[in-house]
């Protein structure tokens, strides 16, 4: 679908929307995208699409906007889906929609800038060249506004590519996240030497109890079999249909990122007399270990925390990553040394009184989430200098 981004485009830029990443090729999405990211990566989204975990009957239709420059390769990307209802997308905008349906408008479907089911911020415009983003902007309002969409939402930013939204009059919302920085640690004791002696005490007793009678594997790439992905696809399961209704992601998506990113993947898996009971999936970034699946069929406790937390500090420190990413939400990650962090996402309403009324809900939103912010850093386990 060809588009017709307002403002004045680059010379020989063309705006269109294909079908989806799979059918885009990935050394040139892979050039927008970059690689330190593996939720951008083509073998993941296309993965989603080939899987049926994005696609007819999922409220998530595949919708990339990409710029195509002069020479006929893609010059810029993004990662974005027209969306029939707000699941899977960690940024709450359901009192939204029913405002606007109040008032007699049809908010879905609305268009949605982001890696499906997966609250981890990141780049959202896939281009080298500020003007290239700039782009890429005009090109989602232009399809918003050319499809009559209520708008466009672009989740989990990066924060530097804020001032690029904010300049095109997106309204910034802000979040928190829990996430644990990596301060040149040697080993997971030396992390512990940081924390007060009390919560230094009580993280070492939470692990003895939850490894006790256990065996806990650490497995990557192709020690990954299709039996350890049945089993954790059981836990995925359990904790989707809890959580969500019925779990977001299909059995297949799981294999086929075990054949295509198996490199990129760490998979804890927690063993009771050679039987798996519970599992915990990682992602591998260039910067940061990313955790964002748990699931288990006994209940130990702490184990949550042992294979989700500690398991995932112990291997960021062992691999040099500068950060643990362990997902939305969770006030009890603060004990276990995750700090509060923020998190963007920016919006683009076009209605001026739809706009104003968002916008004057974010400001009172905003002030409150600083107070928060502000009580959470209060609560971190570190020991507090003299």
């Amino acid at each position: 679908m060809p588009l017709s981004p307002s403002g004045p485009p680059d010379p020989g830029i063309n705006a269109r929307v294909a079908e989806g990443v799979a059918q885009i090729d990935a050394a040139q999405w892979t050039a927008c995208a970059g690689t330190d990211n593996p939720f951008l990566s083509h073998a993941f989204l296309a993965a989603l699409e080939r899987s049926g975990s994005v696609g007819p009957g999922t409220g998530w239709q595949a919708a990339p906007i990409l710029l195509d420059g002069p020479d006929g390769a893609i010059a810029g990307a993004l990662p974005a889906y027209l969306k029939s209802h707000s699941q899977g997308e960690y940024v709450f905008d359901h009192g939204w929609a029913e405002a606007w349906q109040r008032a007699g408008g049809q908010y879905y479907p609305k268009l949605q800038i982001a890696a499906p089911f997966t609250p981890v911020p990141g780049p959202r415009l896939l281009a080298q060249e500020a003007s290239t983003a700039r782009q890429l902007i005009a090109a989602a309002e232009a399809l918003t506004d050319q499809n009559d969409l209520s708008s466009a939402h672009a989740t989990f930013v990066s924060a530097d590519q804020l001032d690029l939204f904010q300049a095109a009059d997106w309204l910034i919302r802000e979040g928190i996240q829990y996430h644990w920085f990596n301060n040149q640690y040697q080993d997971f004791d030396d992390f512990l030497a940081a924390l007060s002696s009390r919560k230094r005490k009580a993280i070492r007793k939470e692990r003895a109890a939850a490894q006790a009678g256990l065996e806990i594997k650490a497995l990557r790439g192709p020690e990954i079999t299709e039996a350890h992905w049945d089993a954790f696809w059981h836990f995925y399961q359990d904790t989707g249909a809890r959580k969500w209704g019925r779990p977001y992601l299909t059995r297949s998506f799981f294999s086929e990122i075990g054949t295509t990113m198996g490199d990129q993947i760490l998979l804890f898996l927690a063993e009771r007399a050679g039987v798996p009971i519970a599992g915990a999936l990682n992602f591998l970034g260039s910067e940061a270990l990313y955790g964002r699946y748990w699931g288990c069929t006994e209940d130990v406790p702490f184990l949550h925390f042992e294979l989700c937390y500690y398991r995932a500090i112990e291997a960021a420190i062992a691999l040099g990553l500068a950060r643990v990413e362990a997902g939305a939400q969770g006030e009890h990650k603060l004990a276990r040394g995750y700090v509060a962090t923020p998190t963007y996402s920016a919006h683009y309403i076009p209605h001026p009184g739809f706009h104003a009324a968002v916008a004057d809900f974010l400001d009172r939103e905003r002030r409150a989430i600083a107070r928060d912010r502000e009580y959470l850093q209060d609560l971190t386990p570190f020991r507090k200098a003299d």
